[in-house]
């Protein structure tokens, strides 16, 4: 049985099938969510990769029928688990009118939204394209800003987003060391700096959680037990209720 302090309701995962480096088969989706149901999460909500002009670039009609089907034998096999839709969006010029034509989804139909920066190579204007989801009454989420090596380790881009009012969820898998040695060191000075709203599992494969873990490690870092619990848990709500966080 897990205790409340270490479970999790994710925000980032890759488990909704045949859309994109994740989950490739139905099987697979439901061997993921059995591992998630047995490490102890109770929310996740899907957010396959969108990425425009890309072969991933499923639309919401197609992503809902998948989803549907997927509800579907997670209620006959009686999985103890709550599943929700949206994307992790690339950043592109067009984001808005991709959102309002239907092409990609927020998270769960809030004003959150999912989105990433290319990983390798600096999108110049991506300030100004957050700027403009804000502008239209979205929330743009960062997934792994310890993931991108060319921002400066300052985390100067970081605090200048983040006063516009966008949001950053952290891979908490970084702190384990599954990512360089930069994305463990800039998580933890993100952590300590009282940076990230979420952190989530952006599972692609059906790994282990490594819940226990992973708390320690956030919990030794920001030093205090509520706040790992808002991390790993408690600020999931707010997108869920479309609520906006203080």
């Amino acid at each position: 049985m897990h205790t409340m302090n270490n479970n999790l309701k994710d925000i980032h995962s890759h488990i909704l099938y045949g859309i994109d480096d994740g989950s490739k088969t139905l099987e697979k989706s439901i061997n993921m969510l059995e591992i998630a149901v047995h490490d102890g999460v109770s929310d996740i909500i899907l957010t396959p990769h969108y990425i425009y002009e890309s072969d991933y670039n499923c639309n919401n009609e197609e992503k809902k029928k998948r989803f549907a089907e997927l509800q579907k034998v997670v209620k006959k096999k009686e999985l103890p688990i709550r599943l929700y839709l949206g994307n992790e969006i690339m950043l592109c010029e067009n984001i808005v009118k991709l959102l309002k034509k239907g092409e990609c989804m927020s998270l769960n139909n809030s004003r959150y939204v999912l989105v990433e920066l290319p990983m390798h190579n600096e999108l110049l204007n991506a300030k100004n394209i957050l700027f403009e989801l804000l502008k239209n009454d979205y929330i743009p989420v960062l997934a792994h800003p310890e993931r991108y090596a060319y921002l400066s380790s300052d985390l100067s881009f970081f605090k200048e987003i983040q006063e516009m009012g966008v949001l950053l969820q952290g891979n908490y898998k970084s702190l384990l060391g599954k990512y360089s040695k930069d994305a463990k060191k800039r998580l933890k000075k993100m952590l300590k700096n009282n940076m990230i709203t979420f952190l989530a599992s952006d599972m692609h494969h059906g790994e282990s959680y490594d819940l226990e873990a992973a708390y320690k490690k956030v919990t030794k870092i920001v030093k205090n037990k509520t706040i790992t619990h808002q991390l790993f848990v408690e600020n999931f709500d707010y997108i869920l209720y479309n609520k906006e966080i203080s």
